[in-house]
This record gives C-alpha cells, structure tokens and sequence, in this order.
C-alpha cells in the first residue's frame, strides 16, 4: 500500500518528533510548505514538502557546524 501524498500536522510532528505546536509555527512561517483545504481549514503537508524541508535541515546544519556554531 502506498503512503498518502498529504499528512496532518500530527502525523508531521510524529515523523520529526517534535510538538504540534513547533510543527503549526513552522508552517505558518512558510518554512514548512502545507495547504489548507476545506471550510473549517484543516492543514496538510505533501510528502515531497516534509522531505524537502528535512533536507533544508540537514543542508542548514552542515553549514551551521562548519562555521563552527554548536547550539
């Protein structure tokens, strides 16, 4: 069975292992890339869009340790 192509924020915020709240900010931001559909609003992240912002991450922490920053 293929995964679905859109996942809740829950779902988001399972898959990194952070809060619902981190995850809501986030996409508010436009950092992490979601739609929303429907009346009421539901908010949903397309697969490609969490890959793609976990790559950031990754790419956005390279860059952090090779200047030598350790948070």
């Amino acid at each position: 069975m293929a995964a679905p192509r859109f996942l809740t924020l829950t779902d988001v915020a399972e898959t990194l292992n952070v809060s619902l709240s981190q995850v809501k900010a986030l996409v508010r931001s436009g950092e992490l890339q979601g739609v929303k559909f429907g009346g009421r609003g539901v908010w949903r992240v397309e697969n490609t869009e969490l890959e793609a912002y976990i790559q950031r991450a990754y790419a956005q922490t390279r860059e952090t340790i090779g200047h030598g920053v350790d948070d």
